[in-house]
């Protein structure tokens, strides 16, 4: 093929090359034209906005409380470590661990043959004396029957001198020996009661009712009792158990005896354990530089709930309130010489909360009555602790206002009483009735989809939230 024929058929293709390149860049700018309006549509397009909404929570029934935690174990009230005071073989046991056992119930047996063997030497030589006893007493009176007689003899100067004064020399005598007789008994007996009591000691006895909650030994072991008793079992009465809490320092100063305290386990689910605090022991444990003070209280286990070592969670309760209106403490804002001087209702709440009141020292005589704002027959029947009584409400009393939604939706500002606080939830004590709906949050608004704002901000357009 020629050059001019090349050439000629090169030169036909240029116009194909040149039309597809022209549509192509047609359609791509198709492409970017509607990709662009989309997205300004999109972005600038009307968003299905939620705004925020109040969290509307009502006036409830219920119990305050305001506790110091704690941790601790249950022991046994009254524990028994049932050892042998006698040496020598373990000879039967006749009870395991877990069987209850009732006081003075036969526990184990020691081998004692040589404690009999003892008892019989000690019964034998007490036998000997008593006998020998008699033969003194018996010398005795024919002593005393020749002292006579030379009595008469010398009143009557019909005797010697000599046999006057060996006659009182054995009198004497008499008396003596029957006295050495005498005192050898009873130490012969006293030797007979210790043998006996040697010989009691191999036959073990529960000194209390309760549960074996462990045996040490096993039959067949030789017991040496020589300078300690070794322990065979143990005897715990699990009808009671103490619970012994580890109370921190800086909460020492705010417990007291008798104060209500409560504790669960944590195998007991939902239930707890309620008693009053019997005994702060006042010398700590160290450990680590922390001290921890030892509180004892008391718990009733009837039913063997309760076992030995079981961890316990305490809740102190320093300040209650029982069946009286509750709000949540979100849902107030504290006054402070009135409503002029309201202060931010969050803040507030934590410095009142534990208890804590404000500077309000009650309302005006006559101005509230017992029950006011409360609905007939729904005020419940207060129960307090730790705080003031119904009767001195005005020292334990702060004024707050929240904010009532009214039958209409509309939102009212309303100022009340309020009694006894936690961290959670405060006392209405005159303002409020019950099942009336306050507000105590706010619902965070939102926006269906992506959020457009914070995408028009990242890819830097104009209107965006930054």
């Amino acid at each position: 093929m020629t050059s001019d024929s090349a050439n000629k058929t090169e030169d036909s293709f240029v116009p194909l090359r040149r039309k597809k390149s022209k549509k192509g860049l047609i359609g791509l700018f198709i492409i970017v034209l509607l990709a662009a309006g989309g997205s300004y549509y999109w972005l600038n397009g009307d968003e299905d906005v939620v705004e925020n909404q109040p969290l509307l929570t009502p006036v409830q029934v219920g119990d305050i409380e305001n506790t110091i935690a704690a941790t601790g174990s249950l022991k046994p009230f009254e524990t028994v470590e049932v050892g042998a005071q006698v040496t020598g073989q373990l000879l039967k046991l006749y009870v395991e661990a877990g069987d209850k056992v009732e006081e003075g119930q036969l526990l184990a047996e020691i081998y004692a043959s040589l404690q009999e063997q003892r008892v019989a030497s000690s019964r034998a030589n007490l036998e000997g004396q008593e006998a020998q006893l008699e033969s003194r007493l018996s010398a005795l009176q024919l002593a005393q029957a020749n002292a006579d007689r030379q009595r008469r003899l010398m009143a009557a100067d019909a005797t010697s001198q000599l046999d006057f004064d060996n006659a009182m020399n054995q009198l004497a005598a008499a008396q003596a020996n029957l006295t050495q007789a005498q005192r050898q008994v009873d130490q012969s007996r006293a030797n007979l009661d210790i043998e006996e009591q040697e010989l009691a000691f191999t036959r073990i006895a529960a000194p209390i009712s309760g549960t074996v909650v462990s045996v040490s030994m096993n039959e067949g072991r030789t017991l040496n009792a020589v300078q300690q008793a070794p322990t065979i079992l143990t005897i715990a009465d699990l009808t009671q158990m103490t619970v012994e809490a580890e109370i921190s320092e800086a909460d020492i100063s705010s417990l007291s005896n008798g104060m209500e305290v409560y504790f669960t386990t944590l195998g007991g689910g939902n239930r707890r354990w309620s008693s009053t605090l019997r005994q702060i022991l006042p010398q700590p444990t160290i450990t680590n530089n922390v001290v921890l003070y030892t509180g004892l209280f008391d718990i009733e286990n009837e039913d063997g709930a309760l076992l030995p070592e079981m961890t316990a969670q305490i809740y102190f309760v320093t300040s209650a309130a029982r069946n009286v209106l509750t709000v949540p403490i979100g849902a107030l804002t504290f006054l402070e010489g009135g409503p002029a001087s309201a202060g931010s209702g969050f803040n507030a709440a934590m410095a009142n909360a534990g208890g804590r009141r404000g500077s309000f020292n009650g309302p005006p005589p006559g101005a509230i009555a017992d029950g006011a704002n409360f609905p007939a027959g729904a005020l419940p029947a207060r129960n307090r602790q730790g705080g003031a009584t119904p009767n001195d409400r005005g020292a334990a009393t702060s004024m707050a206002s929240v904010q009532v939604q009214l039958n209409d939706g509309t939102l009212e500002t309303r100022e009340i009483i309020v009694g006894l606080t936690s961290r959670v939830s405060a006392e209405v004590m005159s303002g409020l009735q019950v099942g009336e709906l306050v507000v105590s949050g706010v619902i965070q608004g939102s926006v269906n989809g992506v959020d457009r704002d914070q995408l028009r901000s990242a890819l830097g357009i104009p209107g965006g939230r930054r």
